[in-house]
């Protein structure tokens, strides 16, 4: 090292000259633009052999760089899906099973906009990136992340939707499905077209044009604008014109077998044959199957409409040569598949998703089936961008090399956490192992059977491929994160958050309290 020093010491002129270089290569590396949408499956145009999804910006998205069809979440709903994409660590080793806050429990880790605001990018967010209750946002890192209104800072940064200041169908609430109920916590299986002239009033159209605002300023630091959309998630409200996009008659379900369930271990089967009779049972009897069907695919398009918008803004921009774009959703979702209506199973439905990347280092038109993660999110970033190593161990695999040439990509097994510590997927282009705490087993040969309707766990000629897939499992799997009500309180200051050591005083936010069974707002 000395000997470097005192050579750069008798040619200054060089080490100026050097010095410039890399200051200038650095202000090369790519922007990005980090797009994602809430429990979108996989019906996109670009993503299903039988489309019905109208997406055409996601197929444009698509049609300029790498679809894969065969991406994968790393968590089976919302919370633990998202804690996985910005830690780059699985729940099984933060303990992120069931929530988010690995930042909380785990303040070493270092989150995906901490590592880009490192490098010395501009790091800007709006919308579901996180999981949205209060409390429950990685602060750290970011230049500025968007809240549409003062309560959602005097709150703890909650991220809902749906609140006193965004419209609701008339009356409400407005699906058959909960006809005469008074809807408190949630708005399950909730679907209705708004007032089209409502739009611009809604929440994830007020962070699409955020998001177009900022492509429209003068960035002099590479950036990374990242915004998330709460569409298609449940209630499945938006501007009418989204639903006159689909008629009822022309929407085909998805294929079910009638027994599908009988071939699983018992205590799942149980389980699933619940939920079925919770929701795909009852919509099939109400004769609302495709009406919910129809607003789902609704609010997909809406969800298309609003990403548009920000792809139409980066093409019109300075930026459009230099910026890498990165779509994806948190999970899938089962709309009558294997009889379930929701996410949180190891299955097809719920971990396979829209994940499309574009931009420079990537090829353009090129569609894969080769087996991916959300995980690979963060070291493919480390890669492309010239991130520094953050301090944990990421837990993906850098999708740089695959990006560039797809067609050269080798297939691998990937992880799947489900909510308890000990059951898990693996997955593969051909193959699906499904395992759980009491060792009861299930395994799919999907390239064969892409419906997963065959259980071959049990036929003693599997053994060894079962026994194969098992040892991409973890030998460990972290205990579960302890719940924030039950050590800490949530204290707000201004327009900003921490925890602290306290007896427990967080309430998750009433995310519809303003609204009441009839349609009326509440008035206390």
């Amino acid at each position: 090292m000395a000997s470097i020093m005192k050579f750069f010491t008798s040619y200054p002129i060089l080490l100026i000259v050097l010095s410039a270089s890399w200051c200038a290569a650095a202000e090369q590396r790519p922007n990005v633009l980090f797009l994602a949408v809430d429990d979108m499956n996989d019906w996109a145009g670009c993503l299903s052999s039988q489309p019905q999804a109208k997406t055409p910006n996601i197929d444009r998205l698509a049609a300029r760089g790498v679809c894969f069809t065969n991406g994968h979440t790393a968590g089976v709903f919302c919370a633990p899906s998202r804690a996985a994409i910005f830690s780059g660590q699985y729940a099984t080793t933060t303990g992120c099973y069931e929530t988010p806050y690995y930042f909380v429990h785990h303040p070493e880790i270092e989150s995906l906009p901490m590592s880009f605001a490192k490098a010395g990018y501009t790091t800007l967010g709006a919308g579901k990136l996180f999981h949205h209750p209060a409390g429950a946002i990685d602060q750290r890192g970011w230049t500025q992340f968007f809240l549409r209104n003062q309560f959602q800072r005097e709150g703890g940064w909650a991220l809902e939707s749906w609140s006193s200041d965004t419209p609701v169908p008339q009356p409400f609430p407005a699906s058959v499905y909960n006809k005469g109920k008074r809807i408190t916590g949630g708005l399950f299986l909730e679907w209705a077209g708004i007032p089209n002239d409502k739009e611009e009033a809604m929440a994830d159209t007020m962070r699409a044009n955020w998001a177009v605002e900022q492509l429209q300023k003068k960035h002099d630091k590479p950036f990374f604008l990242a915004c998330g959309f709460y569409a298609p998630h449940y209630p499945n409200y938006c501007p009418q014109k989204y639903f006159d996009m689909y008629s009822d008659a022309d929407i085909e379900t998805p294929p079910v077998l009638e027994d599908d369930l009988q071939d699983l271990p018992a205590k799942v089967r149980r389980q699933r044959e619940n939920r079925k009779r919770q929701h795909y049972d009852r919509l099939v009897e109400m004769g609302a199957y495709k009406e919910a069907v129809h607003g789902y695919l609704a609010c997909v398009s809406c969800a298309d409409a609003m990403l548009g918008r920000i792809l139409d803004a980066l093409d019109a921009s300075p930026y459009a040569d230099n910026t890498i774009v990165v779509l994806w959703s948190d999970h899938g979702y089962h709309l009558g598949e294997k009889g379930q209506w929701g996410k949180h199973t190891l299955w097809e439905r719920t971990s396979n998703v829209p994940f499309i990347w574009a931009g420079p280092g990537v090829a353009a038109g090129a569609k894969t089936d080769v087996t991916v993660s959300l995980i690979d999110i963060y070291p493919t970033f480390v890669e492309m961008c010239d991130l520094p190593e953050p301090h944990q161990e990421l837990e993906g695999q850098s999708l740089d090399q695959t990006l560039a040439a797809p067609d050269r990509a080798e297939d691998r097994n990937v992880f799947l956490p489900y909510v308890t510590p000990g059951e898990y997927a693996i997955i593969n282009r051909d193959w699906r192992y499904i395992r759980y705490a009491d060792d009861a087993e299930e395994l799919y040969h999907v390239s064969e059977d892409p419906n997963e309707w065959r259980n071959l766990a049990s036929d003693p000629q599997y053994q060894e491929m079962i026994a194969k897939l098992r040892k991409s499992a973890p030998d460990s799997f972290a205990n579960p994160e302890p719940k924030l009500n039950a050590r800490k309180d949530l204290v707000v200051e201004g327009e900003t958050f921490h925890w602290e050591k306290g007896s427990g005083n967080y309430i998750p936010h009433p995310k519809y309290l303003p609204y009441s069974s009839d349609g009326g707002k509440k008035v206390d």
